[in-house]
């Protein structure tokens, strides 16, 4: 019924409204390839979408990388009530960002930034209008592109230290790592999801005390290797003991009649 009610709707209006998780609403748009995702499987990135929900509380900070449209901004802010730094580069993708901030009344409790992060300050170039798959372009000139500021997360955070941090940005996490090191060196970070992982990356963050885990919503446990529970982040966690009281602790989720 949901899956019909959807398709109805997004040949009849542009943007349609849809309830999500815990009371939370997506502004969505046919064509918004995470998003919509969202309305078909509950949580379109269930293993990593469903560690923020058993690991935030109140009072954290969430810093999340690549925002897009905001599913993990909402999930931060609107269900755990966290502290979220929204980074999303493309103005008609922030618009969304900005929109599904407003529908669900938390934005005394999210910062936008509109800029790329990257392990320096200056501008890029930035695609524009790939929905999920934007990108900074390096390289060659691309011609949907525009340029846009670029900074460090260690210069936007300064002294404010997130407890999670997640990092989509379609092979530029490497550049993202060398520009926060400063702030995952804190005791206080505990986890690190990236969707792209380079050797680099993974090496620097084993450096200073991240190990690789795989995370299962179900047993609400992380192990080495991973389970049936398909992940589209690497996750990296530190201090295993903290984290692991923290998503057994949390209160039970149900989406779409499945409890977790």
């Amino acid at each position: 019924m949901r899956f019909l009610s959807w398709q109805i709707r997004s040949r009849l209006q542009q943007d349609i409204v849809m309830p999500w998780v815990l009371g939370q609403k997506l502004v969505v748009q046919n064509g918004m390839t995470g998003a919509t995702g969202n309305i078909y499987a509950g949580l379109h990135e269930f293993a990593d979408m469903a560690l923020v929900l058993h690991f935030l509380r109140s009072g954290d900070y969430f810093a999340d990388v690549g925002a897009n449209i905001g599913s993990f901004t909402v999930l931060a802010s609107g269900v755990c009530r966290a502290k979220t730094f929204a980074f999303e580069p493309d103005p008609g993708t922030s618009l969304y960002l900005s929109r599904n901030i407003q529908i669900n009344d938390i934005a005394s409790l999210v910062d936008v930034y509109e800029i790329a992060v990257g392990d320096r300050c200056k501008d890029v170039e930035f695609t524009v209008g790939l929905d999920t798959v934007n990108r900074v372009v390096v390289g060659q000139h691309r011609s949907h592109s525009r340029l846009v500021k670029q900074m460090r997360l260690d210069d936007v955070l300064k002294n404010t230290v997130p407890a999670m941090i997640k990092v989509d940005v379609e092979g530029y996490e490497e550049k993202v790592i060398s520009g926060a090191l400063s702030t995952l060196m804190k005791e206080e970070v505990k986890i690190v999801e990236l969707e792209t992982v380079s050797p680099c990356a993974e090496k620097v963050l084993e450096s200073i005390g991240f190990s690789r885990r795989f995370y299962d919503p179900f047993s609400r446990s992380f192990g080495n290797e991973g389970s049936s529970v398909s992940s589209s982040n690497a996750c990296f966690i530190r201090d295993e003991c903290f984290v692991n009281s923290r998503v057994r602790s949390a209160d039970r989720v149900e989406v779409l009649g499945i409890s977790f």
